[in-house]
């Protein structure tokens, strides 16, 4: 009597979906209960995926790429702005992080009974270098992995390939070039022990936006990101990556707020918030030490924007 009382009621539109909570069959937006929904709307997101980590699929083919993301939070990420069926479009792809998280999306529907396998995600990316295509693919097959569509061309490209135009997608998720951050002479951890402070720039490529400089960085990726959203349906999401540079005399470098400022100047694109992504595995150093305060960058941030137009 008294667990019957405790219980909540239903309603009309709820479904007692166990221990992972009520799903309500109002949600179009994903497969996701109550319970599940909110840990995503947690500005904050805390992780811990060290080198060696069984979430980091692939991590030893996939570090070539100078910033590869963990196919499990993409995953997480995927998860929310999609169900089952969503299409996704990468186009920064890198060695496939969108697709890899897609793929274990999947995977996890099934297991946990969201989904009979019938249906799945359509994930189409683009990526300018061939050779993180194929570690992407490698991935695939040394995991056992579902393998989708990754194009080799220049972003700026996408709407000449069918995959594309053929399509409209529920979710834009992509790790851009944080302009030509990765182009700058290091520091920290790859100096200190491997005696290795050269640039890693992500390609030699003129097209490549890592080897672009601020203002020109910008526009091209606005140019890109718009040309995506006239693939993107109304109401769906784009989510994009991005990461600060250090501060510099003169210069605040807040790179997340050129970004937003950026996508919204796109018609029908509306900023909708952050997420702030830490990952514990980073490690620290005594940069400025002992002279100036120089803070040690762990977080990048997972900027949401939806098509509203």
């Amino acid at each position: 009597m008294s667990e019957n009382k405790d219980k909540k009621p239903l309603g009309k539109n709820g479904v007692d979906m166990g221990e992972r909570g009520v799903y309500d069959k109002r949600n179009t937006l994903n497969d996701l209960t109550g319970k599940e929904w909110i840990f995503f709307t947690n500005s904050v997101w805390i992780t811990g995926f060290s080198p060696t980590a069984k979430e980091n699929v692939g991590i030893k083919i996939r570090k070539i790429h100078p910033s590869p993301k963990p196919p499990v939070l993409m995953r997480d990420i995927i998860k929310f702005f999609t169900k089952t069926n969503g299409r996704i479009l990468d186009p920064f792809c890198g060695v496939g992080g969108t697709p890899l998280g897609a793929a274990l999306a999947d995977e996890y529907d099934i297991e946990n009974g969201i989904s009979d396998g019938s249906t799945g995600r359509t994930v189409v990316g683009i990526e300018l270098e061939q050779k993180y295509i194929d570690a992407y693919s490698k991935v695939c097959q040394t995991e056992n992995l579902k393998e989708f569509t990754v194009i080799n061309d220049d972003a700026t490209n996408m709407l000449n390939h069918a995959e594309i135009m053929d399509e409209e997608f529920d979710l834009i998720l992509t790790d851009p070039p944080y302009g030509d951050m990765m182009g700058k002479e290091r520091t920290g951890q790859s100096k200190k022990h491997n005696d290795d402070s050269a640039p890693r720039n992500y390609t030699d490529s003129s097209h490549d936006l890592g080897n672009m400089e601020s203002e020109q960085f910008l526009e091209n990726l606005r140019l890109i990101l718009e040309r995506a959203s006239t693939r993107l349906k109304k109401k769906g999401y784009m989510v994009v990556f991005c990461k600060d540079f250090q501060p510099q005399p003169g210069k605040t470098n807040l790179l997340h707020a050129d970004i937003i400022n950026e996508i919204v100047k796109i018609e029908g694109m509306e900023y909708k918030g952050m997420r702030i992504w830490h990952d514990q595995a980073m490690s620290l150093f005594p940069f400025g030490y002992p002279y100036s305060f120089i803070m040690n960058q762990l977080h990048q941030y997972i900027l949401i924007f939806r098509k509203e137009g």
